[in-house]
């Protein structure tokens, strides 16, 4: 039985924020999607350790457009955990299709997301010089293009 214990955040606080810039370096971009969307908060012992932020897109559509877990407890299971979690609530709530994107340069999280069961289904080239103010780098590669992904639930 795992430790986690993941509840909707009803008020965005600075150390939800923090947590979030890890996965997506634009302030402005996280908070212009936090207006709409669903965020949830993993915690271990009343600590906040991951969040994942849903957004609805289209008609039985939702997209994860952040998912970020503390860098000390990575590689436990618990950004698995939490997309597993979103992917059961958005079938509760009648969607179809659960959409998720990552840069090209994100190795550790394209690899976690097939591994959840998403399957590549386009290349948005250049998506990050067109959207980003600053260049961002990951495992010695720049990020450039965004990876699309998608599943039916």
């Amino acid at each position: 039985m795992s430790k986690l214990h993941i509840e909707q955040v009803l008020k965005i606080e600075q150390m939800h924020l923090d947590l979030l810039l890890k996965a997506d370096p634009s302030e402005r971009t996280v908070k212009s999607y936090l207006e709409r969307s669903i965020c949830l908060a993993g915690k271990v012992k009343e600590q906040i350790i991951g969040v994942i932020v849903l957004l609805p897109t289209r008609p039985k559509t939702i997209e994860i457009v952040n998912v970020s877990v503390v860098e000390q407890e990575q590689g436990k299971g618990y950004g698995r955990e939490l997309i597993q979690y979103a992917l059961n609530l958005a079938k509760h709530y009648g969607c179809k299709t659960v959409e998720i994107g990552t840069g090209n340069s994100s190795i550790n999280q394209l690899a976690l997301y097939q591994k959840c069961g998403f399957r590549i289904t386009e290349i948005d080239r250049d998506f990050f010089l067109r959207h980003y103010d600053k260049k961002i780098y990951e495992n010695g590669i720049q990020c450039r293009d965004m990876i699309r992904l998608s599943q039916d639930v």
